[in-house]
């Protein structure tokens, strides 16, 4: 006999694994069911790779890190662009770079990474935020993005990147803001904006958000933790 949890209700506001119900001591057949293939889609998603032809004309770059196991056994790795890599980099006169970055899911990248671009172009393009060319990461990590701006001699990196997946969300993207990018930077240099992804923060307020810290952060010229993020103030 399955049982229902009293909490069944509460399903229709989150995607959590709530509300499972039982038979007996033990969850329904369905539940383990659907909790191993969340898990296989969690796995793909961690050893899945840049659709490069479909992210359109990019400088593709690559991390230290050889491979994926080696990029998993050594996060220092992915934070380090490997020597041909820096070597094609030069100078830019630019505001801003955005790079691309497979992270722990290049199925993020795949998704989410031009739908919320084609949002964000036009923002900048409005205000005259002139864009170094886009760069794309294999194998990297959050922090390979300052090297790449202090290489690229820019004011300010905005890293898109495949987040840790989740057992509900195994394609959620991240945005990290980091102002004069230089290698050594840490977290509280950056300001972050996550889960963006259809079922999270949909395209358009990801864009509108990341529009609003560039342009503080171009203003106040900082980011991290001295830069806030009153977006939602700001339209309230």
């Amino acid at each position: 006999m399955i049982i229902d949890d009293p909490w069944h209700e509460l399903k229709a506001f989150t995607a959590a694994r709530i509300a499972l119900g039982r038979t007996g001591s033990a969850m329904p057949l369905q539940e383990v069911l659907r909790f191993k293939l969340a898990h296989a889609h969690a796995r793909d998603a961690v050893y899945s790779s840049l659709d490069i032809d479909a992210l359109g004309e990019v400088n593709l770059l690559h991390s230290k890190a050889a491979d994926r196991a080696e990029y998993l056994q050594r996060p220092d790795k992915g934070r380090q662009l490997n020597e041909n890599s820096r070597l094609s980099l030069t100078p830019v006169n630019a505001d801003l770079a955005i790079i691309l970055v497979d992270g722990l899911s290049a199925t993020a990248i795949n998704h989410h990474a031009i739908p919320v671009l084609d949002y964000l172009y036009p923002m900048l393009q409005a205000k005259k935020i002139s864009l170094a060319p886009v760069q794309l990461v294999e194998q990297g990590r959050v922090a390979i993005g300052d090297e790449i701006g202090e290489l690229l001699k820019v004011k300010l990196i905005l890293v898109l990147i495949g987040e840790r997946p989740g057992l509900t969300s195994p394609d959620s993207l991240g945005a990290y803001l980091t102002w004069q990018p230089r290698s050594g930077l840490t977290d509280e240099a950056r300001n972050c904006i996550s889960n963006i992804r259809p079922e999270g923060l949909p395209y358009k307020l990801a864009a509108e958000k990341m529009y609003y810290l560039i342009h503080e952060a171009l203003r106040l010229q900082l980011t991290g933790v001295m830069l806030k993020d009153n977006y939602n103030l700001r339209i309230s």
